[in-house]
């Protein structure tokens, strides 16, 4: 199905996967190559991100790694007005999500910075949510917290339906990799992901070296590129449309790849 995005009065096809990049402004991220404090740090990843061919560049500011310590709404804002004049900066062309699961803080970032996606990790757990991205007009990344299918499929169209209800048009639907399940529930997901297409609606994966894969091999996070690769190649097999990742590169030849051989 040949999905589109509305961005900013623009649209965006789906019909060929994209490629998300992270861009964290964050001191903690799982990942440590991926944390960007400086101004020169967030500069030089976003025009990384877009000269590897990534369309979309995700800004966050608020680690969700198991253990993550808790940052107020003030930092999280503090941080990202900090990092997202610098993306739009360097990148003005640049496709930019907001990384966060508050309401104020995602209004913050369209008004404030022309974000044109909001990725709420958190499945709408900030009761203002759905309103406020409805108001604000963009596309909204749903994420699953649930631990399997079945209850991913009903948490989705209850929810899918309260966005609906207060008028949001374009969604997108993350199955949540790492979000309220264990090991062996991730790989459960991912081996039945196909079955999520019944929603009709655009699909994201992030799996970039988390602990699924680094787990699995016996391997710490900047070791796992090749398993997230893997994981990411048969992801877009089973219906992804956007690729979430630290290694922008190799996840757009992947795209390439993957597309040729279908």
């Amino acid at each position: 199905m040949d999905y589109t995005l509305n961005i900013k009065g623009s649209l965006l096809s789906l019909e060929q996967p994209l490629v998300m990049g992270i861009l964290n402004a964050t001191p903690d991220s799982f990942y440590a190559a991926s944390r960007m404090q400086t101004g020169q740090a967030i500069a030089r990843r976003a025009r990384q991100i877009v000269d590897e061919g990534g369309l979309i560049i995700d800004v966050g500011a608020y680690s969700t790694r198991p253990g993550h310590e808790e940052v107020s709404q003030q930092e999280e804002m503090e941080r990202l007005r900090m990092a997202l004049p610098i993306v739009c900066r360097e990148v003005p062309d640049a496709i930019v999500s907001v990384d966060t699961f508050r309401a104020d803080v995602a209004r913050m970032a369209v008004e404030e910075y022309g974000a044109a996606i909001v990725n709420d990790v958190s499945e709408g757990q900030d009761a203002n949510m759905f309103r406020m991205v409805a108001r604000l007009g963009v596309p909204y990344i749903l994420t699953s917290v649930q631990h399997d299918l079945h209850d991913t499929l009903l948490a989705f169209a209850r929810k899918v339906q309260l966005l609906r209800d207060h008028g949001q048009k374009d969604i997108i639907l993350d199955p949540g990799f790492g979000f309220g399940k264990n090991l062996e529930e991730n790989f459960a997901l991912m081996r039945q992901m196909e079955k999520l297409k019944v929603m009709e609606l655009p699909l994201l994966v992030g799996i970039s070296r988390k602990s699924m894969i680094y787990k699995t091999l016996g391997a710490e996070p900047h070791d796992v590129l090749n398993g997230t690769t893997i994981l990411n190649t048969l992801a877009l097999t089973k219906g992804a449309s956007i690729l979430r990742v630290h290694d922008v590169k190799e996840a757009v030849e992947c795209c390439k790849m993957t597309a040729i051989c279908k």
